[in-house]
């Protein structure tokens, strides 16, 4: 954000104020846009990221915001259309769990196979949402144990071998898997600096995270043409007829934005 405040000659904080107003409304417009979705097979994951400092250094950080610590992004992607369906930015316990599946199942049209890790705060979140009217397997990873020289480092052990467990319906084992949306977290990870391993550019808020997770997931569905698919992956769901552009996501912005002569909502200051 600073690089672009630079190289554009304006405020930072227009920068800031620019990013939260396309977060906004691209926010509104997945909501809106992305319903009835007609998928097959749903694959969901998280993605980890920290906002201001990282968890364990919270306590000792000066003057840290509220939502500092641990940023987890949980994304459903369709394994057939690439479609971000649904994406939650938050905690990753069962409050968060349950949010998050509740918002997927009002977004599909029809019963779908889904498939998730071996994270525990699914099997209630998914039961909660969908109830009978899913197959539902999750797929465990079993890793092995950590050599001394990756010990204190970020990388996880090797994975040595995979689990796949039945959970609800019938699920068909052969598409029992996780891999498209691992593959989004790394999509995620090389679009977004914030998502980055060892960076400075990590985010300082928790709001303008979320915000910019939202101008991700609304470019990456409509704009951004999927190399095996050649289309956009809203196209290919059947919810766009045409590849748009950062001009028509400028474009959301402006509608969003308040009408001349009518002054924007505002609350009143209660001095002491």
């Amino acid at each position: 954000m600073r690089a672009i405040s630079r190289l554009t000659g304006v405020s930072f904080n227009t920068v800031a104020k620019l990013l939260i107003d396309a977060g906004e409304a691209c926010a509104a417009y997945h909501d809106e846009k992305v319903r009835n979705v007609k998928a097959v097979r749903i694959q969901c994951d998280e993605i980890w990221s920290f906002t201001y400092a990282k968890q364990k250094n919270v306590k000792t950080a000066k003057a840290a915001p509220e939502g500092a610590g641990d940023t987890w992004t949980w994304t459903a992607i369709d394994a057939d259309s690439k479609l971000i369906v649904s994406y939650l930015v938050g905690g990753r316990d069962a409050e968060y769990a349950n949010a998050f599946m509740a918002d997927v199942a009002a977004r599909l049209a029809n019963r779908v196979q889904m498939t998730t890790d071996g994270h525990g705060a699914y099997l209630e979140a998914v039961e909660g949402a969908f109830g009978a009217d899913v197959d539902y397997a999750q797929l465990i990873k079993i890793y092995g144990a950590a050599p001394d020289s990756a010990k204190g480092r970020y990388s996880p052990a090797d994975c040595t071998g995979i689990k796949k467990r039945s959970v609800e319906g019938e699920p068909d084992e052969a598409h029992v898997s996780t891999s498209y949306v691992e593959r989004q977290n790394l999509t995620m990870r090389m679009h977004m600096r914030r998502f980055t391993r060892l960076t400075n550019a990590f985010s300082k808020k928790f709001e303008n995270h979320a915000h910019m997770v939202a101008l991700y997931t609304v470019f990456y569905n409509f704009c951004r043409i999927h190399k095996t698919l050649r289309v956009t992956p809203a196209m290919e769901a059947g919810l766009s007829d045409t590849v748009r552009d950062m001009e028509w996501i400028a474009g959301l912005i402006d509608a969003r934005a308040p009408k001349p002569g009518r002054p924007a909502a505002y609350k009143k200051r209660i001095s002491n």
